[in-house]
């Protein structure tokens, strides 16, 4: 088997020195272009949802295998009897107060990441933060019970299903009317998409904290 790896490697070393990278032809990626493509101002989400679509597509499918791998990787630990939060009543007000914070810039970053600097990816790690913020000054049991009432494990697969559906119909062709450039509602499908991929990852951090602590005892 080392014999068939080592001719791999010198196979791929010859194309290298052998075989010259192909140069694409197209013209000059333009701002505007991608603005008038997309419909929305936010040119990063506009190249992330649409000119790189499908690389996003794998980005969340990713993410999704992490958060089942760190579940995998735990599953034969024992759960830890110690958990280590904060206990004196400032640093509590203070991460509670993060908390809120984090979880309105989550919301405002999902709804209006195509219009402003922010977007799905940065809004699912500010949820995240504020749910870890949380975590660390609440009962463990609590939040185990409130991710089960509900139901986060299985909001998180479907929304990552209903991402994989709708990112495939937009790249057969199909899209939605982009409507007024800077409007809340413009952008087609980017809106939707980021909402999705801001839950998806809200709530896969949200199931690593929970796992984190219940066999670690710490984030």
């Amino acid at each position: 088997m080392k014999w068939v790896y080592f001719l791999a490697g010198i196979a791929l070393f010859v194309k290298v020195l052998i075989m010259p990278n192909p140069i694409a032809e197209w013209d000059e990626p333009s701002i505007v272009k991608i603005v008038e493509d997309s419909g929305v101002a936010n040119v990063v989400s506009g190249i992330i949802f649409r000119n790189r679509l499908y690389d996003t597509i794998f980005e969340v499918v990713v993410f999704t295998i992490a958060v089942l791998g760190v579940r995998f990787l735990l599953a034969n630990e024992q759960p830890t009897e110690k958990v280590y939060q904060f206990s004196d009543r400032p640093s509590i007000v203070l991460a509670r107060l993060g908390a809120t914070i984090s979880a309105m810039v989550s919301i405002e970053l999902a709804i209006r990441g195509h219009l402003s600097p922010g977007g799905g990816f940065a809004a699912g790690v500010a949820g995240g933060t504020a749910i870890g913020l949380i975590a660390i000054t609440s009962s463990s049991d609590e939040m185990e019970k409130i991710y089960k009432k509900w139901n986060a494990a299985t909001w998180e697969k479907i929304s990552v299903l209903i991402f994989i559906v709708l990112a495939a119909i937009t790249l057969m062709g199909a899209e939605l009317p982009q409507g007024e450039l800077g409007e809340l509602v413009s952008g087609g499908i980017i809106p939707v998409l980021n909402i999705l991929v801001a839950l998806k990852v809200a709530l896969g951090s949200w199931a690593v904290i929970l796992l984190f602590i219940r066999y670690r005892g710490l984030l």
